[in-house]
């Protein structure tokens, strides 16, 4: 038996979130252990943090404790932030964090490995994107409580694409009212406003700003997730989206086909999304490091030998290519930008 851990949001603002991700893994190791009865076994133990640095923090530490292998799937970027330096001091795998959260990025990291790509990659590809339809004008809206990396490599972003940021709003998570950063974004006179923030501090902004008669663009990172495009049907606005995995209506991706038979098989709600096939995605490179890892020592995958297969990996998953290295611990830079309609349809 290979066992993971997994710290998510299955409560608070982040829940939907929370549980996509821990369906799409889920549905990896079921799909896995059901084609294979032979060979290693995949166990996922999810414990909910809420969304809490803290909460997230107790979680790890309880998991690795439990003699986990790895852990997989972290849904928030801040709380694996928390949980690094302990992480780097048990010498356990942190795979497949579900964000793009730039401070589990630094180079002197060396156990977080990253399936999907950061935040520097989706800020240069929506700020080229903005920058193409001469908009000017850009307002940053972001967590306070996320890593001022993710604001330096916002500023890096808008250096190369030759912009200026012209206002950066920073909210507290927990809030229930925006009316402050609302007028503070109005009264900035936008093209556009770009958001790294979960979906339902973007609903209730967009809300504010097209009462006070907001004629500009919106932009989202992939932090809102499906969510957001859930939340956007029949709101009669639209969002730009950047993402980091296919469309979930990809007929040429085969992981997009593999994870829509592999949820449906998983039952008990689970749907395919942009959300859901990330946590897939990072549970099928899970999958084949730790296979990696079996074939070449033994039924008993230690947390070493899993890291040293999980460093040599290089996979198609099917339209969707995963590659480690010495000193390359992010394994893919795919992103994508999609438009998501008055209606909550991707239309581009």
């Amino acid at each position: 038996m290979v066992k993971f851990g997994q710290s998510a949001s299955l409560s608070g603002g982040q829940a939907s979130y929370g549980k996509d991700v821990r369906d799409g893994i889920q549905a990896a190791f079921n799909a896995a252990n059901k084609a294979d009865p032979k060979g290693p076994r995949f166990e996922l133990t999810t414990l909910d943090d809420g969304g809490d640095k803290e909460r997230c923090k107790t979680n790890v530490k309880q998991l690795v404790e439990s003699g986990v292998t790895a852990l997989v799937g972290l849904t928030s970027g801040a709380a694996a932030e928390a949980c690094l330096s302990y992480i780097e001091e048990q010498r356990i795998v942190l795979l497949g964090t579900a964000s793009g959260n730039m401070g589990i990025r630094d180079d002197k990291l060396t156990m977080a490995y990253h399936v999907r790509t950061g935040y520097d990659d989706e800020y240069h590809r929506m700020l080229s994107y903005i920058k193409s339809f001469n908009m000017q004008r850009v307002g940053y809206v972001h967590l306070k409580d996320t890593s001022a990396a993710n604001q330096a490599a916002m500023t890096k972003a808008l250096k190369a694409v030759g912009l200026e940021m012209t206002v950066s709003v920073a909210l507290d998570r927990n809030s229930k009212n925006f009316d402050t950063e609302v007028r503070k974004l109005l009264d900035a006179r936008l093209d556009c406003v770009l958001f790294t923030t979960n979906a339902q501090p973007v609903l209730d902004i967009m809300s504010g700003m097209a009462i006070g008669g907001y004629p500009g663009f919106y932009f989202a990172s992939s932090f809102a997730g499906q969510p957001l495009i859930d939340a956007m049907a029949n709101k009669g606005r639209s969002v730009i989206m950047s993402q980091v995995v296919p469309r979930p209506g990809s007929v040429s991706a085969a992981v997009v086909k593999r994870c829509q038979e592999d949820l449906a098989a998983l039952g008990g709600g689970a749907r395919i999304g942009f959300t859901s096939l990330e946590g897939y995605i990072a549970g099928r490179v899970a999958i084949e490091a730790a296979k990696g890892g079996t074939a070449k020592g033994g039924s008993q995958l230690t947390r070493s030998r899993f890291q040293e297969a999980l460093a040599e990996l290089n996979v198609d998953l099917g339209g969707y290519r995963v590659h480690f290295g010495p000193q390359k611990l992010e394994g893919s830079h795919f992103v994508d930008v999609i438009a998501v309609d008055r209606n909550g349809r991707i239309i581009g």
